[in-house]
Parts: C-alpha cells; sequence; structure tokens
C-alpha cells in the first residue's frame, strides 16, 4: 500500500499547484488503486467537495493560455506541454494580441484564467470554445472552468499511468 505522502508526492501536481486535492483524496480513501480510473475519481470527489473558495484556488492557479507565464518560460512541465501541442507556443503576433485580449477581457469577467482541456485541439479551436464561453455567465463557467480541471487531470494520469498499466 502506498503512504499518503508517497501518493501526494506522485499525484500531488495533477490538479496544478493544488496539492491538497491528493491529500484529501488520499485521506478519503488511502487504499486507491493506482489505476487512472480510480485515481482521477478519488481526485474530482476530493476537488468535488472542497468548499467553492478552494476550488475557486484551483482554478486560479491555472496559467494564461499563451500568456506571460509561457513567454516567461514559467509554466509547470505539463501546461508547457499541453500549450505546445496546440501550437499556443507558435502564435503570430496578431494571434498572440488576440489571445491577450480575450484571456484579460475573460479573468476580469470571471476572476480566473480561461481553462480548457487543449489536448487534440488546435489554436482556431481553442479561440472558437473561449469566444463561445466568455458569454456565459459566473456560475455556468466556473461549472465549464471546473469540468475542464477535471478533464485535464484525466489526460495527466493517463499519460502518466498509461505505460504502467501496459506493463
Amino acid at each position: 500500500m502506498i503512504s499518503k505522502s508517497d501518493f501526494v508526492a506522485r499525484f500531488g501536481g495533477i490538479f496544478e499547484h493544488s496539492p491538497w486535492v491528493a491529500e484529501r483524496a488520499f485521506d478519503r480513501d488511502g487504499s486507491i488503486a493506482q489505476t487512472v480510473e480510480a485515481v482521477h475519481a478519488a481526485l474530482v470527489a476530493a476537488f468535488r467537495a472542497a468548499a467553492e473558495a478552494e476550488r475557486l484556488a484551483v482554478l486560479r492557479a491555472h496559467p494564461d493560455l499563451a500568456g506571460k507565464l509561457a513567454i516567461a518560460g514559467a509554466l509547470t512541465e505539463d501546461s508547457k506541454a499541453e500549450q505546445a501541442s496546440a501550437g499556443l507556443d507558435r502564435l503570430t503576433p496578431a494571434e498572440h494580441t488576440r489571445f491577450t485580449e480575450l484571456n484579460d477581457a475573460y479573468t476580469e469577467k470571471f476572476g480566473f484564467p480561461f481553462i480548457i482541456a487543449v489536448k487534440g485541439l488546435g489554436k482556431d479551436d481553442i479561440l472558437e470554445a473561449f469566444e463561445r464561453r466568455i458569454d456565459n455567465n459566473p456560475q455556468e463557467e466556473f461549472e465549464a472552468a471546473s469540468a475542464q480541471v477535471e478533464r485535464i487531470a484525466l489526460l495527466r494520469l493517463r499519460s502518466m499511468l498509461a505505460g504502467e498499466e501496459n506493463a
């Protein structure tokens, strides 16, 4: 059986800069099977059981897409790879300007950055989702962003555990 400290060390980064999600998942059920489905379910349950302010802090821990942290090279390795896979590290100046405008407007309206699981998406898909979701009301967007955080967690877990489950 895995210890709490080992579980948190392994899965504490799945929810961006929020190891408390893994800590609470372990506290709820320390015998979590080390499969994508089991770990994801435990992490999501802990995230969903948290107070709204704590969930908001998770949303706020995510970087802007193609934003200042990306330019400064200060993204987590996961975020860096995810944004690069969607071509966000290769924007034209006009595209970068549009992302910056949308990031600023979105953050001003909702109080957290636009979050989308970018795997399998291109920059045009992301811009389309950005422009569609910016018209949501705050509660709709809080739920949409939370669902995207959970999807990002699933994709990160699949990447992390895929080789182990097939071994």
